[in-house]
């Protein structure tokens, strides 16, 4: 594609090409660290991580039973067989003597001579004997060596983003170290001679900045290092030397205002000539003005000022692009059919993203309802929903059709 143009025209560009351009733009960082695994959660993977052993490593119990061999069970009628040994977890039992069972426990190993566990619900244990009926099959409740990983196996790829799942994977083959990309270091700064933080008194034509806390915790979510800057002032100068510090000591600035082009947004400027202005005004809503750009090694990304703004085009923008930059393979978020529980008979020229919630439809399937007010600064429609549900350019919704939903728990992390 073109490049989009920061020219002050009333022309836009459309969501999957501000996408395009921000991902192919986004340099992953290089440098790499060891860390403990319990520390990994959230970062991401610098190398695959290979198996050096099978898991389980033997044969084991899938059951607390008695371990048999399947010959030794008539498929119709009972059968006494004497009880030779005992194997707890962790512990390695004899060869099992024909005609014997040996009593079993989850996840202890299979003695040599046995081929199958027979659940303890249907035996009969009487001193040193067990009585138990068929019918049998061979490796019933029989976990196999290598069931879950095989010595050699890739298990975990480069550019995953760590979650339980995965640091518990490695640890089940004796991983207790990996490699990561560093933490990507994000500046932010929020413009605005209106703004005040919470804890100081309002005067008149004040408000308190939210931006700021709703961006710590986006950063914060995404595992970066940040660099807090606070409020600067309405002015070009000092706007221009907040983003010549931010550049020195990041790998990213965001700031929340002053991308528009009224008289008392200087953003624009500042990044103009302290670095690169690339791209703004993007076809979606909430959330046009997107400012894209550099300032020396630094990226740049301005987005609005209102709060919903600056929370949807963090998570449809910014989120993917700080994905890419830590090195994630993965990045954008996937969308989930739902019927929708609403009304929309306001076509638009602009791709809407609704504050919703899902809601049962009566018969289990998901059941999507807007939040009634959907400004852009109705902070409190994010709070209520889960989720976000996209209207297409010019399109109407009635109560039933198929909307497609962007749940927070995928936008979020």
């Amino acid at each position: 594609m073109s490049d989009p143009c920061f020219d002050g025209s009333e022309s836009m560009i459309s969501l999957e090409e501000a996408l395009e351009f921000l991902i192919t733009r986004a340099r992953a960082v290089s440098e790499v660290e060891e860390l403990d695994a319990a520390d990994g959660l959230g970062r991401i993977l610098a190398e695959p991580v290979v198996s050096a052993l099978d898991v389980p490593p033997w044969d084991n119990s899938a059951m607390d039973g008695y371990a048999v061999k399947a010959a030794d069970i008539p498929d119709k009628g009972e059968v006494s067989l004497r009880v030779s040994q005992r194997i707890p977890a962790g512990s390695l039992g004899n060869v099992l003597a024909p005609g014997t069972a040996a009593r079993i426990f989850t996840g202890a190993p299979m003695p040599d001579g046995a081929d199958t566990v027979v659940m303890q619900e249907r035996c009969t244990a009487i001193r040193d004997r067990v009585s138990l009926s068929g019918p049998v099959s061979r490796s019933d409740n029989v976990r196999p060596k290598g069931n879950d990983i095989a010595a050699g196996a890739e298990i975990l790829s480069a550019g995953m983003r760590l979650r339980p799942q995965e640091l518990g994977l490695a640890a089940s083959v004796g991983i207790g170290r990996l490699r990561v990309f560093r933490r990507l270091r994000v500046a932010i700064f929020s413009t605005g001679d209106e703004l005040v933080l919470p804890g100081q008194p309002l005067a008149s034509g004040q408000i308190y900045n939210s931006n700021r806390y709703s961006l710590l915790g986006l950063l914060q979510g995404l595992g970066c290092e940040t660099l807090d800057l606070g409020i600067v002032a309405d002015d070009y100068q000092a706007t221009r030397d907040t983003l010549l510090e931010a550049a020195a000591r990041a790998d990213l600035i965001i700031t929340s205002g002053g991308v528009s082009v009224g008289e008392e947004d200087h953003v624009r400027r500042a990044v103009e000539s302290a670095g690169a202005l690339e791209m703004w005004k993007i076809r979606i809503k909430p959330g046009k003005p997107l400012a894209f750009g550099r300032v020396g090694e630094a990226d740049f990304l301005g987005t609005p000022g209102n709060p919903v703004s600056t929370l949807v085009t963090f998570m449809l923008f910014a989120r993917p692009f700080i994905l890419k930059r830590q090195g994630a393979a993965v990045v954008l978020p996937r969308t989930i059919p739902v019927s929708a529980g609403f009304s929309w008979r306001k076509p638009g020229n602009r791709r809407e993203f609704l504050r919703a919630r899902l809601a049962s439809d009566g018969h289990g399937a998901p059941k999507a309802t807007i939040f009634p007010r959907q400004g852009s600064d109705v902070l409190t429609s994010a709070v209520w929903a889960d989720g976000l549900v996209v209207i297409p350019e010019g399109a109407t919704v009635a109560p039933g059709d198929a909307v497609a939903y962007m749940p927070f728990a995928e936008l979020l992390s």
